[in-house]
């Protein structure tokens, strides 16, 4: 169920009306073309509007918070934007939490996913329970103890508000807290109310398909790493696909964002993970975060995270940068710490929005002892596969690999069309 009605009316309207003038195979492709001019059409209209999220169509979504008791799922990027301080060309914004209470919105309970609810706790660390100090609301973890909000807590709840900034990766644990917490409200048939945020990585889909054998909570669906989605497109395949326990479906509601497309580009005003710091990070996320299943440091302890790889042994002699990590903000404990890692970095380079696996294959190739280079364990619920591994270590190049994930890469593009909210472009 989707609180907005998608706009597709017209173009709805001009493909009757052209697949009823001619059955032959030639009016088939010129509709095609009409459709994608339309759709082109369309873009381009959108481009110079500026995108609102979902959080900031407060009057879509007020009218069903009044009077229920409701619990929300919120981090730090939660929030409903203001007006730019032009003085500083920055943003204005404030927690979703804060102002939903603010309007007197009758806020129970708030359940904090990896990283916690104000975004300060390491990778893959256990969150506690808590009390925000702000707002004296219980905060209840999905990444400890409890990865799925359990009967007790959910049960006075008459409504649940998802509102968190994915990034499109499909071993970034946004997606399975939305699994879990979408099981939960189905199982106790308490509506879900999703604000959908844009994808920043959402142009492209890439990466081999999770088998499910190798489902974990870095992965539960069978979806490439690189998956092209929203969160609220995706709440929709999750519910379409059967992939709730018992096949039970989620009573979804999606404020969609206005004037986003799949094209567009989408910088993060605030980093959605300790390690994500700025745009450039956000990026290369999906091709260095392959480096997390290994022993070789991606950038975390320094001030660069997803931005740059090295490890102590890294042939030296083929690299001209090292670096040092030491435990910062996100990173207690990170690989290698106080050791001088050799490798690349990659802050300064134009970094296109795709998947490459090029960094981890220069990264093995120049491995003085390559039996350091993989956590097995780790690397293959990272990858969903084992085989990128054995390809990887057999020496295949980029697009050898690739090839092997076409057939799956292609059967998931068309399941995922049958999701999409937003305008997208083959």
């Amino acid at each position: 169920m989707r609180f907005k009605v998608i706009k597709n009316t017209v173009l709805l309207f001009v493909l009757v009306a052209i697949s009823c003038g001619s059955e032959t195979k030639n009016n088939v492709s010129s509709n095609d073309k009409v459709l994608k001019q339309v759709q082109d059409d369309k873009t381009i209209k959108l481009i110079d509007k500026p995108i609102i999220v979902g959080a900031n169509q407060t009057e879509q979504y007020l009218p069903l918070l009044k009077g229920k008791r409701v619990g929300i799922v919120a981090n730090q990027t939660s929030v409903i934007f203001r007006k730019k301080i032009r003085k500083f060309n920055v943003l204005n914004y404030k927690h979703i939490v804060d102002s939903l209470i603010e309007l007197n919105i009758n806020v129970k309970k708030v359940f904090s996913p990896e990283h916690g609810f104000r975004g300060t706790a390491d990778a893959g660390e256990a969150v506690k329970d808590g009390i925000d100090t702000k707002t004296q609301l219980p905060i209840f973890s999905l990444h400890g103890k409890h990865k799925k909000p359990t009967k007790q807590k959910v049960e006075d709840l008459d409504i649940m508000v998802f509102d968190i900034q994915d990034v499109g990766v499909r071993f970034y644990t946004y997606i399975s807290t939305l699994h879990y917490v979408m099981e939960a409200c189905a199982e106790q048939n308490i509506p879900l109310l999703i604000l959908d945020r844009p994808n920043p990585n959402g142009n492209y889909i890439d990466g081999p398909v999770l088998e499910k054998e190798h489902s974990s909570f870095l992965g539960m669906h069978p979806v490439p790493i690189v998956h092209g989605m929203t969160i609220g497109e995706y709440a929709q395949m999750i519910n379409g696909e059967g992939w709730l326990n018992n096949g039970v479906k989620c009573n979804i509601t999606i404020i969609e964002i206005e004037n986003y497309t799949h094209d567009r580009s989408y910088s993060l005003p605030i980093r959605p993970s300790p390690n994500l710091p700025n745009d450039q990070s956000i990026i290369l996320y999906p091709s260095l975060g392959l480096f997390e299943g290994t022993n070789i440091n991606a950038g975390r302890g320094t001030e660069f995270q997803f931005q740059r790889y090295g490890a102590p042994f890294l042939d030296k002699t083929n690299y001209m940068f090292s670096y040092t990590p030491k435990p910062n903000f996100g990173s207690k404990y990170p690989k290698h710490k106080d050791e001088f890692c050799y490798g690349t970095d990659l802050s300064k380079v134009h970094a296109k929005r795709q998947f490459t696996l090029k960094y981890i294959i220069d990264a093995y190739n120049n491995a003085i002892d390559k039996s350091k280079v993989f956590n097995t364990a780790s690397f293959t619920t990272h990858a969903g596969t084992a085989k990128l591994q054995q390809q990887i270590e057999a020496g295949l190049s980029e697009s050898q690999i690739k090839v092997t994930w076409q057939e799956g890469i292609e059967q998931f593009n068309k399941t995922r069309k049958a999701y999409l909210l937003y305008p997208l472009h083959d």
